[in-house]
């Protein structure tokens, strides 16, 4: 190909952005199809699973998210309302409550094809310093150029926002 038949550099970066935002949507479209869920839904149940008593305070899991507590409650109320969590009051100070993992979100969480975020960390944590460093100065970068950098975000793949109300 000479160099007035390659893609310009332009639509090449547009490209890219584009099949990252369908690789997005159709890990969303597998993940509500294999166990009816969003990825911030799936992040709470990954959140839970991790800890010792498959248990979190909701402060916890909104520290862990990088969201507002008002979003994790949102989050936990559609989780309760499927029969995957429940809220359990601390036995030892009954002000605390406990986000609590039923069998039910365990098995949606076996149930559930890998995160495409576990894939990007997977493959982000094999690259050198020097590459981690100048991929994520490249994506702010990106984020900038769309006026996207005062957008409050969390790490987690997802399309729109985090707490919304869909499944």
């Amino acid at each position: 190909m000479t160099q007035d038949q390659a893609i310009p550099r332009t639509d090449a970066a547009l490209i890219a952005l584009r099949r990252i935002l369908r690789a997005t949507e159709q890990y969303e479209r597998d993940l509500a199809q294999a166990v009816g869920l969003t990825p911030a839904k799936l992040r709470v149940l990954q959140i839970l699973s991790s800890s010792d008593a498959r248990s979190a305070t909701p402060t916890q899991l909104a520290g862990r998210m990088g969201v507002s507590q008002a979003t994790v409650t949102a989050l936990v109320d559609q989780l309760d309302k499927l029969g995957l969590t429940q809220r359990q009051r601390s036995s030892t100070d009954r002000r605390q409550l406990h986000v609590i993992m039923t069998p039910a979100g365990a098995d949606a969480l076996r149930s559930a094809p890998d995160a495409l975020q576990q894939h990007f960390v997977s493959g982000f944590q094999a690259l050198q310093d020097w590459e981690q460093a100048m991929l994520v100065a490249s994506l702010e970068r990106v984020a900038a150029m769309l006026n996207a950098q005062g957008l409050d975000a969390s790490p987690v793949l997802t399309l729109g926002e985090i707490g919304r109300g869909r499944n």
